[in-house]
Order: structure tokens, then C-alpha cells, then sequence
């Protein structure tokens, strides 16, 4: 089908709306991480696909009119039968989502998980996160393998060299998800390892720091100059968000990327030999906090990094008294997107690649391999699986994939005199300052579809996704305008060491593999060790530091670091390809 096909069909598309049992819920992903989903063809019956073009033709397929349960992990309100997207994929497949997601306060998935299992009732299909390792022991979860064999070109397609990384593992070779992570995509912005505002990048003439010793040198010299706001507020140092679970995203992951050079596997180091230890033992580390706890003692870390809530550490960052951060781009672009509201571009964060040791290189911008543990899942209590694999190879298809990240066309998107899609100055105004966008397009609005990612072309050279080297730089403002000229680079990430200076590991990122129950109990074991103990060793006095890192990797090795380094080793082993 084309595109056009789909806009013919949305007539039909209303009249089934009324047949269906939609969701009717409004809102948005709330998760940190990158939505969407994107999707070549597929029907949606007993259909035929053609493997050859890699699209389904449709042909005797059924667009007979089902409604599949949706429990969505990271979904807040979703919206379905209510957006132009989602009515666009319900007239091309006959599909409509019933979206649930976690109803409890804190958004936990695994309390809702629980229940399903011990009811033996599930929805019919499922984007778990990491509760999938529940689900999976339960056996509430089909292996797709067959299917997808025979309904699933789609799928096979964009997934590609990567698609035996879909395979469970452990004497296991059954695909039970499809990940949700963006299929061979390109970086194009950067948190990096630690982040400071262009305004001290424009007082040091754009020179940026590689070092810790630089980075901690550069703060310093702008606090000396700079002790107050114009509001006469004090300026801040250094601040983190370190009082519940960002604690690993502002002050644990940090670690690993500047002290370890190693790029995000969660909790873990791996060596050349594929052994892992748990990183927050690591002399590398100790090193690196031993200097957070000197910024604590000389006042340059906030005092109340560690007690903070997490919205009171965004609102620092939107009032443009932090000098600097150490954070992912995902969780600080809330505070970035308010200083850019209220005109203060200077006072918004510039990723930088710092490392701990001259020499090392920031690992950033390192493909790892397709992410995977993470997904959507079919469930036992689906009651039409060929009809659920067929709409999830639609939504790999180029025009189902096209359809969920660019929108409808002629709507929000439009072609040029040489076919290449574009969107109007107007709509991505609107796309990047309206917070409904997705709720009310329906473009990227469901967390958990697999997706191809940024910079990936379709069959006829053009972009699956509206982000491209070229319209990053295209809505680049004048800040970073300015230090793209003075460091003579076209994009902010060419500061950084590039992909092709690093080798794709032989596994997917180990954060987000599905592990066993036992494994996954030892490691929350060993993380409610190493937070409390870390900002101990971080807001005591320096003198302390040393016994208080003692004690802390004491307590670790009496409660199995060693035996859970090695379970990891071993898991990892299985995935090694």
C-alpha cells in the first residue's frame, strides 16, 4: 500500500471506529527514553506478504475490525482511536489499541505484573520493561519465531543483521519481543559525560574541557566571576538529582562513563574477555568519586544534591543557577527546553566529552548493538496472534514505520518537487513547543513500538524518521551556532571521539537484557549497598573517604559481589555472539 492508500481508507477507517472498543484515554509517554515506533507494511488477516518487496500487499488479507489490549509500561493516557496516526493505522490494518499502563502512583509496572500473574490474566500484548523476565517465567508470553517466519517480513527487514539478538538466550532461541530501541540509528545529539552552559564555554572562547581537572577548573574560574545570578540568587557548582532512583542517572552512570571509559551496561564493566564486575568497586571509581567528595567538602557540589527531590532539581536547572551537571540529555531537556522558553540560551547545557584520565575516550557516541530486553510482547491470552504479528510487521513496514514518526501526509508532513518528505517551519514550531504534540498527533505516541532510528533510510534514500543530520543542524539556535563556528565542526558532536573509532560489541547494552529472577534480586541487593554508601563517602569529610569506601565495598563483598560478578559473566556468556 501507499501512503495515498491510507488516506482513501481513513473514510473507512471512521465508520470501523465505531465498531471498535477504543481506549479512549488521552496523554502521553512518560518515560525519559526515545518513543515511537516505526513500521514498514502488513495486514492484518490470514494475508500474504510479499517477502520480495519486503512490504505485505494485503492481499486476502483481513481489515475485519479487532481491538487488542495494550498494557503499556511507560504509558500515561495514552491516546489511539482519537489521533490522525492512530486512526491512519486502524483503517490500514483493522487494529485498534485498548491502551492500559501502571495505575499506581509511582508508574511501577512491576506492581501491575504481579497481578497479571498471579491471576493468570493478561492484556494481548504487553510492553513490560524489565518485569518481561516475570512474565516470561510465568509462560504468559508466545514465542513469535513461526510467525514471524511466515507473517513477518517486515519485522525481519528492519531488525536485519541484528535479528538473531531477538532470541531469548539461555537455551532458549524463541523470540518472545520485539525491541522497542530505535533499529540502527544514528547519534545526533549527545548528552556526553558531563554537561556546562554555553555562557562558560563563550567567557573561555568555546575552549571546552576533555579532563576532569579542565571541566573542575573551568566551573571554579566561572563561579570566582560569576557568585550570583542577576537575580542575586547564588550560583551553583555542580548539582544532582541523588535522593531516589536518578541517583544512577546523575551520580552512578557518570562514573562509568568518565573514570571507566566504558560505555552505559548498567551496572557493569566488561572486560576483552567479557567478564563483568560490578562497577561501582572499581579503583577507577573510587578515584572519581574521592573528587565528587572534594567537590562536596570545597562547596562547589550542592549541599542538598542528595536530598533534592527530583523537581526541585530540574527547577535549579531551569533557573539558570547551575553551572554544571553531570546528567543524560533525556532527563536535563526539560530544564533545557524552559531556559530556551524564557530566552536564556546561554544559560542552557552544552554535552562535553569528558573523561577522567588524559587519553581515555569518551564512549558516547558508541553503537553497542540493538538493545534488547526491553520490547513488546505477544501474550498467551491474545486471541488472534497471526492478527497481532501482522500488525506489528505493519508497524515495521516503511509505511507504517513513516506513518508513526512523520504522521499523515499532506497533515503534518509534505513532499517536495524531488519526493523527499519535509515538515513546515509552522509544524515543527509546534512539534517542539507544544507538550500535546504526541497526545494529539498520535506521532510517537506509544511507548514500546519497534522502531527503526534516526538517520535510517528507506528504500528510496530518505529518512524514516524527521531527525537527520541536516535538521539538527537546520534548528541548531544561536548558541550553539556560535560554538559550532568557533570549534569549526558542523554538528556539536563532532567534538566527540566518533563511532567508527570504537567496535561493536559481540552483545547488545547489558542494562537491557531480561535476566534471571535470582541475578536481577542480587544486583538490587548490591545497588542498595553502593547508593547509600556512595553519598556517604561523597558528604562525609574527605578524611573520611577512605574508610568510608572500605566499608562500603566490605558490605558489598558480604552480600556476593563476587558471586554476582560471576553470575553476570556467565549470563553474558550466553549472549555473545
Amino acid at each position: 500500500m501507499k501512503m495515498k492508500k491510507i488516506l482513501a481508507l481513513l473514510t473507512a477507517g471512521a465508520m470501523l471506529t465505531g465498531m471498535l472498543t477504543g481506549c479512549g484515554n488521552d496523554g502521553t509517554p512518560a518515560d525519559g527514553s526515545q518513543t515511537g515506533g516505526d513500521a514498514e507494511e502488513s495486514s492484518t488477516g490470514g494475508g500474504e506478504a510479499d517477502a520480495g518487496s519486503g512490504e505485505a500487499d494485503g492481499g486476502g488479507s483481513s481489515l475485519e475490525p479487532i481491538t487488542f489490549t495494550y498494557y503499556n509500561a511507560d504509558g500515561k493516557n495514552d491516546n489511539w482511536d482519537n489521533t490522525p496516526v492512530g486512526s491512519a493505522i486502524t483503517a490500514a490494518t483493522g487494529v485498534s489499541l485498548d491502551i492500559q499502563y501502571p495505575v499506581s502512583s509511582t508508574g511501577d509496572a512491576s506492581e501491575d505484573v504481579a497481578l497479571m500473574i498471579a491471576e493468570d490474566k493478561y492484556p494481548d500484548l504487553i510492553y513490560s520493561k524489565a518485569s518481561v523476565t516475570n512474565l516470561y517465567e510465568a509462560g504468559a508470553l508466545i514465542d513469535m519465531t513461526d510467525l514471524i517466519e511466515q507473517y513477518g517480513p517486515n519485522i525481519k527487514k528492519m531488525y536485519g543483521d541484528e535479528f538473531e539478538k531477538l532470541k531469548w538466550g539461555s537455551g532458549d532461541e524463541g523470540i518472545y519481543q520485539l525491541s522497542y530501541a530505535g533499529v540502527r540509528g544514528q547519534i545526533f545529539s549527545t548528552g556526553g559525560t558531563c554537561q556546562i552552559q554555553y555562557a562558560v564555554l563563550k567567557e573561555n572562547d568555546y575552549k571546552y574541557p576533555t579532563t576532569l581537572e579542565e571541566y573542575e577548573a573551568m566551573i571554579k574560574s566561572y563561579l570566582e566571576a560569576h557568585p550570583k545570578t542577576e537575580d542575586g540568587l547564588d550560583m551553583i557548582g555542580i548539582t544532582m538529582s541523588a535522593s531516589d532512583w536518578h541517583w544512577m542517572i546523575t551520580l552512578g552512570n557518570p562514573a562509568g562513563f568518565i573514570a571507566d571509559a566504558q560505555p552505559d551496561n548498567g551496572q557493569w564493566l566488561i572486560d576483552e574477555n567479557y567478564n563483568c564486575t560490578y562497577k561501582h568497586a572499581s579503583e577507577d571509581e573510587k578515584e572519581y568519586f574521592r573528587w565528587v567528595s572534594r567537590m562536596y567538602d570545597e562547596g562547589i557540589l550542592d549541599p542538598n544534591f542528595a536530598t533534592q527531590t527530583d523537581d526541585d532539581y530540574i527547577a535549579k536547572l531551569a533557573s539558570g543557577r547551575v553551572v554544571a551537571i553531570t546528567d543524560a540529555n533525556w532527563h536535563y531537556g526539560q530544564a533545557n527546553a524552559t531556559l530556551k522558553a524564557d530566552n536564556k540560551l546561554d544559560k542552557t547545557y552544552c554535552a562535553l566529552p569528558v573523561v577522567m584520565k588524559a587519553g581515555d575516550k569518551a564512549p558516547t557516541l558508541m553503537y553497542q548493538g540493538l538493545q534488547v530486553g526491553y520490547g513488546l510482547a505477544i501474550t498467551k491470552s491474545c486471541p488472534d496472534p497471526v492478527r497481532a504479528v501482522q500488525f506489528l510487521d505493519y508497524l515495521c513496514s516503511d509505511e507504517g514505520a513513516i506513518l508513526y514518526r512523520w504522521g499523515v501526509e499532506g497533515e503534518h508532513y509534505f513532499l517536495d518537487e524531488n519526493g523527499k518528505r519535509y515538515r513546515t517551519p509552522e509544524e515543527i514550531a509546534k512539534a517542539q513547543s507544544d507538550p500535546d504534540y504526541s497526545k494529539n498527533t498520535g506521532i510517537g505516541n506509544c511507548v514500546g513500538f519497534p522502531l527503526y532510528g534516526d538517520g535510517v533510510l528507506d528504500d528510496n534514500g530518505d529518512y524514516m524518521t524527521p531527525t537527520s543530520r541536516e535538521s539538527v543542524i537546520a534548528e541548531y539556535n544561536e548558541e550553539e551556532k556560535a560554538a559550532c563556528e568557533a570549534w569549526g565542526v558542523e554538528m556539536l558532536i563532532d567534538i566527540f571521539p566518533q563511532p567508527d573509532e570504537f567496535v561493536m560489541p559481540p552483545y547488545s547494552p547489558l542494562w537491557a537484557y531480561a535476566i534471571p529472577q535470582e541475578l536481577s534480586n542480587n544486583v538490587t541487593i548490591l545497588d542498595e549497598i553502593a547508593f547509600p554508601g556512595l553519598v556517604k563517602c561523597v558528604t562525609e569529610p574527605l578524611s573520611s573517604f577512605d574508610a568510608n569506601w572500605d566499608a562500603m565495598i566490605a558490605e558489598l563483598e558480604a552480600n556476593g559481589l563476587e558471586e554476582t560478578n560471576q553470575m553476570m559473566t556467565d549470563f553474558l556468556a550466553t549472549k555473545v555472539k
